[in-house]
């Protein structure tokens, strides 16, 4: 029996403020309507507070009846309550992925953050002060929990789910001055060596929408803003 193909609804860098309500209704309505699930791949406040996270789950609440999952990202960070703003997503019913791996529908799905770091021989290492060898131990630390949560799947199609870029691609048309700190090579690893179907970021708002990895795996950056141009602040693949 042929496997039924997932449409999978991604966008990111919504950017949430506690005014924000009723911004994206219209767009959740859409993606509910034509969509399997939702994926929303961080930034998904401005300034990474709770009554953000509220704004955005009232329009999430109002009009989505799919599957959700998510990861933070930096934006979600910034005033040191990521617990809080995963609660109020969680209470709405979108599933956080921090390292963790779910199943829906019979695909797997591996979900982190990410970090920066670069890319290929100029990606940065651990050598020198204190502060640049804990830079690349985050980084690090986040490669090795995506392949802890893509080693706990046992489904044919796996998913990843990242804020940061796993590979450059995808960032062409960002200054290249800040690739460093839009993702790293260090994800790409994991994803390669466990055979992903497909990687769905955000963060580069002003970069392309598609790219691959080294061994042909397809990389979606769903950034919104990079989005814009499709007249959508979403798309939707089908797996």
């Amino acid at each position: 029996m042929p496997k039924r193909a997932l449409r999978i609804a991604a966008t990111a860098d919504l950017h949430y403020g506690k005014h924000s309500r009723g911004t994206l209704h219209e767009a959740f309505a859409e993606i509910s309507s034509s969509a399997d699930l939702l994926l929303l791949c961080g930034d998904l406040t401005d300034y990474g507070l709770p009554d953000e996270a509220e704004a955005l789950v009232a329009d999430i609440r109002a009009a989505v009846r799919i599957p959700m999952l998510a990861v933070l990202g930096n934006h979600d960070f910034e005033s040191g309550q990521p617990e809080l703003v995963s609660k109020v997503l969680e209470d709405a019913g979108v599933n956080v992925l921090n390292g963790e791996a779910i199943e829906i529908a019979g695909v797997g799905f591996a979900g982190i953050s990410g970090f920066g770091g670069g890319f290929g021989r100029r990606m940065l290492n651990a050598w020198g002060e204190p502060l640049i060898k804990q830079f690349v131990q985050e980084s690090i630390s986040h490669a090795v929990r995506l392949e802890q949560a893509l080693a706990k799947l046992q489904t044919e199609r796996r998913i990843v789910v990242l804020h940061y870029s796993p590979i450059r691609a995808t960032l062409q048309g960002e200054d290249p001055e800040i690739f460093a700190f839009l993702g790293s090579s260090r994800l790409e690893e994991p994803i390669n060596r466990f055979r992903a179907s497909a990687v769905f970021h955000g963060h580069a708002h002003n970069g392309i929408l598609d790219g691959a990895t080294s061994t042909g795996i397809p990389v979606y950056n769903v950034s919104a803003p990079a989005l814009h141009k499709t007249g959508k602040p979403y798309r939707i693949v089908e797996l």
